[in-house]
């Protein structure tokens, strides 16, 4: 595991390093790029191989849809989706409302 921070080297004698993520102040979304320089035990340094990597957020939003139980007939009523939320550290930009008809009891 490994913190790494812009521009600072993160050197390791193991072929495989986790980037380590702190949960209060992650990658922000985006591109990110990172750089790989090997060295033989000679001390030869290889020439630099790069690779990107897109963070982006990929968790679903929860929607929370709030109405009355009881509506007196020829009454309008709200309906509200103001609870909706997304845990992944997005904000819920949008509201779709569909009537899908009748419920069968």
């Amino acid at each position: 595991m490994a913190v790494f921070i812009i521009n600072q080297d993160v050197e390791t004698k193991e072929p495989v390093v986790e980037v380590t993520v702190d949960k209060e102040k992650p990658l922000p979304a985006g591109r990110h790029r990172f750089r790989l320089v090997v060295m033989d035990d000679s001390g030869n340094p290889s020439q630099p191989d790069e690779v990107e990597v897109i963070v982006a957020e990929q968790e679903a939003p929860t929607a929370v849809l709030k109405a009355p139980k009881v509506v007196a007939l020829g009454e309008s009523f709200t309906l509200d989706g103001s609870a909706s939320f997304d845990t992944g550290g997005g904000q819920v930009v949008r509201y779709t409302w569909t009537y899908v008809g009748p419920s069968l009891m």
